[in-house]
């Protein structure tokens, strides 16, 4: 019964996202068997154009290779280590750290809003925006200026990857900080 209403809170999004490494090249694999063991998963992935010698093809690739989200209570845990590719959960020692609510909201606001994404090395300094318009309102991630003035890249702190995504400039709001480096919550608060 209790696994029963494990299921059931899963199903409604109740319990926090992680991180789960696999292994290389096995995400859509642990995303079937999660799937099937009826435990929420999230796959953001990507278009990328790839060369072999006889021809080129669009293939789809995850915006961050080698892990998987998926969200799950403390009785599921084992199901998801057991589950065939999967190396280790993300956290300290033996305990699963869970991502952040907010980062995972953003990656799921790019990934449903169909905007051009990719991966990105992860940045930790640069300038903090807060995005105020678009399906990403509200998301925070760091401006810079790669080839486009446009791209924001997008961070996953615990897994230290990031993607980049191309937004309307007018959206960006800077996010000050005060002196022991806390990011203020609008620009009202510095004042």
């Amino acid at each position: 019964m209790v696994i029963e209403t494990e299921m059931e809170n899963n199903m409604t999004g109740e319990y926090p996202w992680y991180a789960v490494q696999v292994k290389t090249t096995h995400e859509k694999r642990v995303a079937t068997f999660l799937d099937l063991e009826g435990l929420r998963y999230f796959l953001p992935l990507y278009e990328s154009r790839r060369r072999w010698s006889d021809r080129v093809r669009e293939v789809e690739l995850p915006l961050f290779p080698g892990y998987i989200f998926c969200s799950f209570g403390p009785i599921r845990r084992v199901a998801v280590l057991k589950t065939p590719s999967v190396v280790r959960i993300v956290g300290v020692g033996y305990t699963p750290t869970a991502i952040d609510d907010r980062e995972m909201a953003a990656l799921q606001a790019v990934v449903s809003s169909g905007v051009r994404a990719m991966p990105h090395p992860f940045i930790q300094v640069g300038k903090r925006v807060r995005i105020d318009g678009g399906a990403f309102s509200g998301a925070e991630g760091i401006i810079t200026n790669l080839r486009k003035p446009n791209q924001v890249v997008l961070s996953v702190t615990l897994l230290q990857r990031s993607i980049v995504v191309e937004i309307d400039r007018a959206w960006v709001k800077p996010i000050l900080s005060d002196p022991k480096g806390r990011y203020l919550k609008n620009l009202h608060a510095a004042v």
